[in-house]
Order: structure tokens, then sequence, then C-alpha cells
């Protein structure tokens, strides 16, 4: 009695082609997914701090999207980014720059301020 293995052999093969041309789309699809996610962290949100003001002194930002801001302090003396409002704090150094992630934040207003000077230094971050 003779085997022919050639048929046995080609449909094993076309498994497998499927299937690693499943894989090979799935991973395009994960690679195209953390590329736009990254691409969105990659918008910064720039603020200066001068005199103990941000400016500008109303930022805007997307609703449920975590954002970067650079946060550039130019007064000859160190300040902190803190709000109560949506938990954040970070110490600049004078005349350097930082960077810090915000959210994801929910529709509304939060206040910002510098804690060394919240008098002089409270603005507001609109989230839409």
């Amino acid at each position: 009695m003779r085997i022919d293995l050639s048929i046995i052999s080609v449909s094993i093969l076309i498994p497998v082609t499927n299937m690693n041309r499943i894989a090979l789309g799935f991973t395009l699809a994960l690679v195209a997914a953390s590329a736009s996610s990254a691409f969105a962290a990659d918008d910064v949100y720039r603020l200066t701090l001068k005199d103990h003001k941000f400016s500008p002194e109303g930022v805007t930002i997307p609703a449920g999207k975590k954002v970067k801001f650079a946060v550039k302090n130019l007064d000859a003396t160190p300040a902190e980014f803190e709000s109560d409002d949506f938990k954040a704090e970070k110490v600049i150094p004078a005349g350097k720059e930082v960077e810090l992630y915000v959210g994801p934040l929910k529709p509304g207003s939060y206040e910002f301020h510098d804690e060394y000077h919240e008098a002089q230094s409270k603005t507001h971050l609109t989230v839409k």
C-alpha cells in the first residue's frame, strides 16, 4: 500500500500559511494601535512660568486622553506645578523645563498653580 504524502504536506502548509497571515495581520494591527496611542502622547502642551505666572493662562485639552505637558520655569527661583483638582505635583528648578503627564480627565474645568506662589499663579485647565 502506498500513501501519497504530497497531499498531506500541502494541506498542512496551507493552514500554516493562513495562520502566519493571521498572525502577521494581528501583529500589524497591534503595532498600528500602539503607534497611534504613542502619537497621541507626543502632542505636547507647552507652558512657561515667568514672574510666577503661567503662560498661556488657560489651556484646553481633550477629555479621556493622557496628555503631556512641558513646563519651563523662566524665574530665578524654583516652582512647583500643582493641582489638587487633578492630582499633579512636579518641582521645576529655576531655569529648567520638566515634563509631566495629566489625565485622562473628564470634561470640566480644573485649577492648577505654582504651589510656592499660589495667589499669583492660579490658572485653569479646560477639558473638552
